[in-house]
């Protein structure tokens, strides 16, 4: 099994990349929406439209997205040889995996509670929620390419 890994190490590496990507866009962009939704949610039209949007974005892109991120990113992991795990590196990008992943699914109650039209949050909540996945982003990069 190990040397099967090794061999589709490039393979894995490219989907993993570019699959994160997606999922980062769609972690980028739903909370924005959220700011639109919460700003001008009260016309019924435009309501109805951005849940449509945030529905769309989160069930067939980014939800696909994690899921292959974490399949991707585990065979890397099993990978032999790519981590060290005395290094302080893996444990930061795994922190900040979780963090992300948590991120996601609180997206998607944010999302559940605009379609109930229960959503209590303002619009400048969601512009500050909206930096999260980039202070992410930066901690999971920095680990990767530093390795410290």
């Amino acid at each position: 099994m190990t040397d099967f890994l090794i061999f589709l190490y490039p393979w894995t590496k490219a989907l993993h990349i570019m699959v994160v990507i997606a999922w980062m866009a769609g972690l980028f962009y739903l909370p924005r929406l959220f700011v639109y939704h919460a700003e001008k949610g009260e016309v019924a039209e435009l309501s109805a439209t951005f849940e449509v949007m945030e529905l769309r974005l989160l069930r067939a892109i980014m939800n696909p997205a994690m899921i292959a991120t974490w399949l991707f990113g585990l065979a890397l992991v099993f990978t032999p040889g790519l981590v060290d795990w005395t290094a302080v590196w893996p444990w930061t990008k795994g922190a900040a995996v979780l963090a992300m992943t948590w991120f996601h699914h609180w997206l998607g109650r944010r999302r559940k509670a605009f379609a109930e039209g229960n959503n209590q949050l303002s619009g400048r909540h969601y512009r500050m929620m909206n930096e999260v996945p980039t202070v992410l982003m930066i901690i999971i990069v920095i680990s990767v390419v530093v390795r410290f």
